[in-house]
């Protein structure tokens, strides 16, 4: 399903002004959600819709009308925040569709499965709630791109290729095993929206030495990946089985159980 109209959850953020930008382009009817309206201008064609990611009530209204969204929020504030943020987002926005189907864009992080514990990265709450909240994406039978970027501006001056991997099982310490453009994240989020062959995916993103490729080599490079299982406990392609859903949050298993149920009773005759 290739939507029309798309909500931008993050709006504001690093990747989320150039991912607006980017829908703006390619000619969707874009809404952006922000806490404070005054503070910026996309321009005359995207609406700009005032609300708190946090509040269920904030992103039903946001999503009125809506048949895609791009998730690029991010915290950095301890446990309390990522859930709320990283993973509430999500959370909230799948309980305000109540079922009703949207296409999803949803970024995370490069290195989110492995268990890392190194100089560089460490596994954190960080990781665990942007994990699970793919999950909730994966559970909702939304179509959908989960894209892991590295890390963000730190690519050479002549990396402007894109790259997808799905090594997932991978230890990644730093730039050097991965980095990426805020501007080419977006693309590839804004990209996978109109893209059938980008559905199902989950996949890192990276920077390496060439050109920037055509949207008909970003769709040959979607068309290549693996798509993820279907089922519990709903992980992407490739990801290792180092996170039970047994050892969740009882609130997260509640939550992923509503999430599928909810697709079931639209999908069940």
């Amino acid at each position: 399903m290739k939507p029309t109209h798309v909500l931008f959850v993050g709006a504001t953020g690093s990747v989320g002004r150039y991912a607006v930008r980017e829908g703006i382009a390619r000619g969707y009817q874009v809404r952006a959600l922000v806490r404070d309206g005054s503070a910026i201008c996309f321009g005359p064609t995207a609406e700009v819709c005032e609300g708190d990611l946090t509040s269920v009530n904030d992103m039903r209204r946001a999503l009125d009308g809506i048949d895609g969204i791009v998730f690029t929020m991010g915290a950095n504030g301890g446990p309390t925040l990522n859930e709320a943020v990283d993973y509430g987002a999500v959370k909230n926005a799948l309980d305000a569709l109540d079922g009703r189907p949207a296409r999803i864009a949803l970024m995370t992080a490069i290195g989110l499965t492995a268990n890392m514990d190194t100089a560089f990265n460490r596994s954190t709450q960080a990781h665990d709630w942007k994990r699970r909240s793919e999950r909730l994406v994966r559970a909702s039978g939304n179509d959908y791109t989960i894209v892991r970027p590295g890390w963000f501006d730190m690519e050479g001056a002549d990396e402007h290729r894109i790259r997808f991997q799905q090594d997932q099982r991978r230890v990644c310490t730093g730039p050097g095993d991965g980095s990426v453009s805020r501007r080419q994240i977006a693309q590839t989020l804004v990209t996978a929206l109109g893209c059938d062959a980008a559905n199902r995916k989950t996949f890192n993103l990276v920077d390496e030495p060439g050109h920037a490729q055509s949207d008909a080599e970003l769709a040959a490079l979607f068309a290549a990946l693996e798509p993820d299982p279907q089922g519990t406990p709903f992980d992407g392609y490739d990801d290792p089985a180092n996170f039970p859903l047994c050892a969740q949050p009882k609130r997260v298993r509640e939550e992923l159980t509503r999430i599928t149920r909810q697709h079931s009773e639209r999908t069940t005759p």
